[in-house]
């Protein structure tokens, strides 16, 4: 292996340890997967909640921020201190990250919406949660949806960093490359795939972005009506 270029380091370290580096890329993903589904679970409401109630929206979205800027290492190791090594403090510490853009995404799709809708909705005899549920969570979704985008995105990142206090992943086979003599084909196996996943992710949910915008949507509905007019 010594003899050979970096790139053929690369392809020999993933014939030998493709299993591993598989099994690294599904850890890492589920890691990712999981702080922000809770983010969601949490920040969605919240992000409902600040959109009707004003005076909250302020001081929540200045908390988010907040958190927002502390440096990953950080974070990390402020969690560290409190639930100690392992996975379940990357959760949170993804968790943590993912509230902003959710949490923002959500209230500013909730808050774009055409008040005339909604009040087209009240005079149809609609109660707040049918309003909510009927016009206001369909409408939005899309700008929801690319708050989840965002945070995923961020979260493969930040999970990479918390292969540094046991979590593993692929961060995991990252820092093995930096401890070897010649890691660099170590480094790119653990890299590659990171950023493969982010890609992916970022290209998944932006269809799912798009599927969902209303005023795409309604270009599909509407155009082979006018066609049809036409002929």
């Amino acid at each position: 292996m010594e003899n050979m270029n970096t790139l053929e380091q690369f392809f020999y370290y993933f014939g030998e340890n493709g299993s591993y580096v598989f099994m690294q890329f599904i850890q890492h993903f589920l890691i990712s997967i999981y702080g922000v589904l809770l983010a969601s679970i949490i920040g969605i409401p919240i992000g409902i909640l600040i959109s009707k109630y004003a005076k909250l929206s302020n001081i929540i979205i200045t908390i988010a921020n907040i958190i927002q800027t502390i440096p990953a290492l950080a974070l990390l190791a402020i969690l560290m201190l409190g639930m100690g090594l392992g996975q379940k403090t990357v959760v949170v510490a993804v968790f943590l990250y993912s509230l902003l853009p959710i949490i923002k995404n959500t209230y500013t799709g909730i808050n774009n919406i055409n008040k005339d809708l909604i009040d087209s909705g009240k005079g149809m005899g609609m109660t707040k949660i049918q309003v909510l549920y009927l016009i206001e969570l369909p409408l939005s979704l899309s700008v929801m949806i690319a708050g989840i985008r965002i945070a995923l995105v961020v979260a493969i990142g930040i999970t990479a960093i918390g292969a540094f206090i046991g979590a593993g992943g692929l961060g995991d086979i990252i820092i093995r490359g930096t401890n070897a003599t010649n890691g660099a084909a170590i480094i790119l196996a653990g890299a590659i795939p990171t950023a493969l996943m982010a890609v992916m992710a970022d290209l998944v949910l932006g269809w799912i972005e798009r599927k969902l915008d209303p005023v795409k949507r309604n270009k599909k509905i509407t155009t082979p009506k006018i066609r049809s007019l036409n002929e």
